[in-house]
């Protein structure tokens, strides 16, 4: 039966890999199989027994409620953000006060970054992508790596809090990590400080690409609608701060917390902002539901390879491969995480590697946290160094293709590569000086 869970688990990978319009099909598929199969063979699939008791077991401690509620609650928070038009006031604010064109492109991207800390990646990058190619008009610039920029900046930050991007969100489940834990962890600092690290670096390495455009650029200042979406969104940011001082007992305080914030947003949006029923039905049907249900179907088939005992067949293997050492194991994991996510979903990847990671910072006598971080830097920041590693980055290269400005495989290498070296080692050399 292991071989046949691992054999269903590979070929759902390899089907998400090649055809991925279709991965929410692979996954529910696989996880159906599991489901099934645990509930007619309880000895080989899940722990604990067959029949009603694997169903239930699937639903309630396999699938991770309490993250998938934070998903959907931080993208209406983040949905309403955007239309309340805050994002494109702020960068008129920084464009006025930039002293050169280069300059406030740099800050641009910055501001991009730190938006996508608490807004998921790809409509951070729509948000901005408007702001950045009249820009580039006003400048005469060709708008490929302006555009490429908000992408990769946006992955960049998506790592650095729990509510930023799904890895995160993940990580912080396995690893018991409440929302403060990402700042500081055990007296030492957390991931939030390593991804700062590689913002700072990028910052530098775009300022030379934008280096020479030095005129001063006027702008209209855009109307804000309204502030209650960014007054949601620092309640959300303080209230799971609150929840993590507090430590609340409660399995789904965040995610009940995040979900409820996201349900009064919407009412404000139909009642105080006179939208209705349908517009907001487009709104809610507008978020990422094929993520969703995309972690639904992984959640299960994890939990299968993870039961069954595979997970820690590989990290036997892989502390075997790098004969105990603590730096070959960080390398290891760090190259092959930016590697496989340039050219895969990290979502599937990092479910799968987190108990192989802590397994091998067990077996050679490591903090689990220096592999699980550099296993969350490589998949995350790994997804710049392709135009196919992330959502963003398709949406970006869509965005200039249709502006008359496409660009290729090598035009994004000539960027992403460089960029995500630069980024990733910064990073990865503070996480090892501070947790090796």
């Amino acid at each position: 039966m292991k071989w046949f869970v691992l054999a269903v688990s590979v070929l759902m990978y390899a089907l998400v890999i090649c055809i991925q319009d279709k991965k929410v099909f692979w996954s529910l598929g696989a996880a159906a199989l599991f489901v099934a199969l645990g509930t007619f063979f309880p000895a080989g699939v899940f722990e604990g027994g067959g029949g009603l008791f694997a169903v239930r077991h699937c639903f309630a401690d396999l699938i991770n409620w309490n993250v998938l509620m934070i998903y959907i609650g931080s993208m209406i928070i983040a949905a309403l953000f955007i239309y309340s038009k805050a994002p494109s006031r702020a960068a008129d604010e920084i464009i006025k006060l930039s002293p050169s064109a280069g300059i406030a492109i740099v800050l641009i991207l910055a501001m991009t970054g730190i938006i996508s800390i608490f807004v998921e990646n790809v409509a951070t990058v729509l948000v901005m992508a408007p702001i950045a190619l009249a820009l580039c008009k006003k400048l005469a610039l060709p708008p490929a790596n302006f555009m490429a920029g908000l992408a990769v900046m946006s992955n960049l930050e998506g790592t650095a809090t729990l509510v930023g991007d799904p890895p995160s969100m993940i990580f912080a489940s396995f690893a018991g990590y409440t929302f403060n834990d990402f700042f500081v962890h055990n007296s030492k600092i957390s991931i939030f400080f390593f991804i700062q690290t590689g913002l700072l670096v990028g910052c530098v390495f775009f300022y030379f690409i934008f280096r020479n455009a030095r005129q001063k650029i006027q702008v209209e200042e855009t109307k804000v609608i309204s502030m209650l979406p960014t007054a949601l969104l620092l309640l959300m940011i303080f209230g799971l701060a609150a929840i993590s001082f507090l430590k609340i007992e409660f399995a789904f305080a965040s995610g009940g917390f995040v979900l409820a914030l996201g349900i009064v947003g919407l009412l404000w949006f139909l009642a105080a902002q006179k939208k209705s029923a349908a517009e907001t039905w487009e709104l809610v049907m507008g978020l990422d539901w094929e993520t969703i249900f995309f972690l639904i179907g992984i959640f299960v088939v994890v939990g299968a390879l993870s039961e069954s005992g595979l997970l820690m067949d590989f990290a036997n293997f892989l502390s075997r491969a790098t004969h105990g050492s603590n730096a070959a194991a960080f390398i290891l994991i760090l190259l092959v995480s930016i590697i496989l996510s340039g050219f895969i979903d990290n979502v599937p990847y990092i479910i799968v590697m987190l108990p192989v990671a802590a397994s091998l910072a067990a077996s050679v006598g490591s903090a689990p946290e220096l592999y699980m971080f550099a296993l969350l830097l490589g998949s995350c920041l790994g997804g710049n160094l392709t135009p196919y590693g992330a959502s963003a980055n398709v949406v970006a290269m869509g965005i200039v293709k249709k502006e008359g400005h496409p660009m290729n495989f090598a035009g994004w290498l000539k960027l992403g590569a460089p960029f995500t070296l630069l980024t990733t080692a910064s990073a990865a050399a503070l996480l090892w000086l501070v947790w090796s």
